[in-house]
């Protein structure tokens, strides 16, 4: 019986010479016999092939040899020659077929998705056109506009190819306030992502954007929902999946992933960063504040940003500038709102709560604001239920009384445009922003991403028609 062995490898170096490295009885199922001596022929198109010779050939050849163990012999056989990197010049793993003794060696497959990713960024950029991105967990549109008009400011356009959101109200608020990110060719799915069928209607993507929910991965969420680790979420727990899918089939040359700061420790980061670092991508990572960009709201995101291996660049963190003045307090961005306003409320029941929380040594206290303060908490999606650790701003002449942030405040906070949310009822509007993430510090990282593509086509030599095909 001869059977069919596919040795995936990366070329490795001995004494400064490539070489491959196989071993074990998959060869010798394969049709390799131990002693046979192997001619080695390179082909067009990155092949190399290598077919079994007599005693009478007399070019140079490779001998299989042996290794014992346990009483069982295993084919050994190195290939070492600098042939590997002439035909595998900047491949750095390759396919080994074996069927009946004959040994083809090609590129591996993910040579040709990054080379296509590549090619496709570069003739785009090459051209001026847009960047076509892929958005995951759109939401009301804030992280791929920050994204799209920090890239513009470079000169890098771009648009939303396809976006993918659950929520109806949301994916409709980007689509009427969005308007520079849409195109006829858009694709708007109002869909949960796992019911998104990526391999059926594939689109290729030069951006793919996620700013992935954190309903399991924050703290709050672990504990209101009674879980050991962000993975047991029943809904959200495993959307890293569906993220890493959707990489997998639109091959963008850029991926921007989002989320709370718990994520950076998790199992999920651990099999994102592993299975990014297969597809092809160098990764960079960070957590970064919204104060240090210009916000008034101190908030906190993990951020992670993929490039591609192929475009002779890397993503720098260090490289990232504020891109807004910051207000001297709250009050500068407050709306004039009066002092009889009906906005103005007792909030009792969480007075009650908090003298309760207090008592029972919970460490719970409300964020009582007067308007003068520098920075405020984060402010999340469920901010219209004026929830007892979300700010609050008191009364200037009767200190019982407090109101939530309007929505054009809370957009001001976070150094949204307050467009975004333009004809949202506020508990939409609130919503919205309080998933979003900090806009200027998402344009600082468009910006840089903008720089980095400016400086992958200033550095590239390949002749547009070699781009091209």
């Amino acid at each position: 019986m001869t059977m069919t062995t596919i040795l995936n490898l990366k070329i490795g170096e001995a004494r400064n010479v490539p070489r491959l490295w196989l071993e074990g009885q998959k060869l010798s199922k394969a049709g390799v016999k131990v002693g046979a001596r192997y001619s080695l022929k390179a082909l067009a198109g990155e092949r190399i092939e290598l077919h079994e010779v007599d005693a009478a050939y007399q070019g140079p050849t490779f001998n299989v040899s042996k290794r014992e163990r346990n009483g069982v012999v295993h084919p050994l056989f190195e290939i070492r020659t600098g042939k590997l990197r002439e035909v595998f010049e900047q491949v750095e793993s390759v396919r080994v077929a074996i069927r009946n003794g004959r040994i083809v060696v090609t590129a591996h497959h993910m040579v040709g998705k990054i080379r296509e990713r590549v090619a496709r960024v570069l003739a785009k950029l090459r051209k001026g056109a847009e960047l076509a991105v892929c958005s995951l967990f759109h939401g009301g549109g804030v992280l791929d506009r920050a994204l799209h008009d920090g890239m513009m400011q470079k000169g890098v356009p771009s648009f939303t190819q396809v976006a993918v959101e659950i929520e109806s109200n949301y994916l409709d608020a980007s689509l009427r306030n969005n308007r520079d990110l849409w195109r006829d060719e858009s694709v708007a799915i109002c869909s949960d992502v796992r019911d998104v069928n990526w391999q059926h209607s594939p689109i290729a993507c030069d951006v793919l954007t996620a700013g992935l929910p954190c309903t399991g991965m924050s703290k709050s969420g672990r504990a209101k929902n009674k879980l050991t680790c962000g993975e047991e979420h029943a809904k959200a727990g495993a959307l890293f999946v569906d993220f890493l899918e959707a990489v997998r089939n639109v091959n963008p040359a850029i991926v921007v992933l989002e989320c709370v700061p718990e994520l950076q420790n998790s199992a999920s980061m651990a099999v994102i960063r592993s299975v990014l670092d297969s597809l092809g991508y160098v990764l960079q990572e960070a957590v970064l504040d919204g104060a240090a960009f210009g916000a008034l709201e101190r908030r906190q995101r993990f951020v992670a940003v993929a490039v591609t291996k192929g475009l002779t660049v890397t993503f720098d963190f260090e490289s990232l500038a504020q891109v807004k003045i910051k207000e001297a307090c709250i009050r500068d961005v407050l709306e004039p709102i009066g002092e009889d306003s009906p906005r103005w409320k007792t909030y009792s029941y969480l007075a009650n709560k908090a003298v309760r929380d207090k008592a029972a040594g919970k460490g719970f206290a409300r964020q009582l604001l007067t308007g003068d303060e520098q920075a405020c908490g984060t402010i999340g999606r469920l901010y219209s239920k004026a929830r007892s650790t979300e700010p609050f701003l008191i009364h200037p002449r009767f200190p019982e009384l407090s109101r939530l942030f309007t929505p054009i405040e809370h957009a001001r906070l976070k150094g949204i445009p307050e467009g975004v949310i333009e004809g949202e009822s506020e508990t939409v509007a609130h919503e919205i922003l309080g998933q979003s993430v900090v806009f200027p510090q998402f344009h600082s990282v468009g910006i840089a991403i903008g720089a980095l593509l400016k400086e992958a086509i200033a550095e590239d030599t390949t002749p547009a028609m070699a781009i091209a095909a």
